[in-house]
């Protein structure tokens, strides 16, 4: 990037309530266990009362031994408890929380990543417009030839999947050729997984890969950045960068993608583990669409869609 500038992160109501909602949980939790463990121990104290030290073997209730009643109330709180602790517990557990720190650390970073590309083309258009001052006319088409548009492109069952254990579900032929003409040449941003997915790099395209990892490995002519907003940055020459995948850098994306090529699948995969955000019709629209009937070459009836955003 240009420059890089500190940001403090904000957190709003929504990840706030979140926050709120796991520290309330997880106390719950805490307090659910020490009550089992109570009701535990004075049921079987009363168990023991009554069977081994005698205490109220004359006393019933309704011609029933209060022993019985005892025992039936330990029953439900028991079976109360049970359901709460183990029942609901992937709701509470370590694993829960895991997913409530996941979705701050996920909206929180692409709220950042919107910023830093924000202040890319801003600085972008800064620099322009001091070039444009000292020119004396500058052609009205200039701008427009060196404007980038980033387009998302994907292919996606009816039920939004798009692949399973790192790897498409379908096999198209006509998809995969109009991948290839659509990103040839042009820079292919993509995270690690999608990457690895591939035997080697694609031929003519400048793979831009987003990792965590530090130190990662890659060929040679490959570029390794750790957020979106350096893989656009990486791009920035490109009039016209591609997002290929996965889920999460999909969903990153969106919100800053000019345009969607869309292969839409007629089938739903339900074994899918990777999936594509819901395409708002508010903020999208449909330009064109040509369909493709299922024959020997595909197994599967599909239909290239593109949408501009409104």
């Amino acid at each position: 990037m240009f420059w890089k500038k500190k940001h403090i992160p904000t957190i709003d109501k929504d990840q706030l309530e979140l926050i709120e909602n796991a520290q309330k949980r997880i106390k719950q939790k805490k307090r659910l266990y020490i009550h089992f463990v109570v009701f535990l121990i004075g049921a079987v104290f009363l168990i023991i009362a009554n069977t081994v030290l005698g205490i109220g073997i004359d006393f019933t209730i309704a011609g029933i031994n209060w022993f019985v009643y005892a025992i039936l109330a330990w029953l439900f709180l028991f079976i109360y408890h049970f359901i709460n602790v183990f029942v609901t517990n992937k709701f509470m557990g370590k694993d829960w929380e895991k997913q409530q720190l996941d979705k701050l650390v996920a909206k929180q970073q692409q709220r950042i990543n919107i910023l830093e590309a924000g202040l890319i083309k801003d600085n972008t258009k800064s620099k322009k417009t001091t070039v444009s001052e000292k020119a004396e006319k500058p052609a009205p088409t200039t701008e427009n030839k060196n404007k980038s548009e980033l387009t998302v492109i994907v292919a996606a069952g009816e039920n939004n999947a798009i692949g399973k254990d790192n790897d498409l579900i379908w096999h198209l032929s006509d998809d995969l050729k109009r991948f290839k003409r659509l990103t040839n040449g042009h820079h292919i941003i993509m995270g690690r997984k999608t990457f690895e997915s591939f035997p080697k790099p694609l031929p003519n395209r400048i793979h831009v890969v987003i990792t965590r990892q530090k130190d990662y490995k890659a060929p040679e002519g490959v570029i390794v950045v750790n957020s979106l907003a350096d893989a656009l940055d990486a791009a920035r020459k490109d009039n016209n960068p591609f997002i290929i995948g996965g889920g999460e850098i999909y969903k990153q994306a969106i919100p800053l993608a000019d345009k969607l090529e869309i292969t839409r699948v007629n089938a739903t995969f339900d074994d899918a583990d990777t999936f594509f955000p819901e395409i708002d019709s508010s903020i999208w629209s449909e330009i064109d669409r040509v369909t493709h009937d299922a024959d020997e070459k595909h197994n599967h009836a599909f239909s290239f869609i593109t949408f501009l955003r409104k």
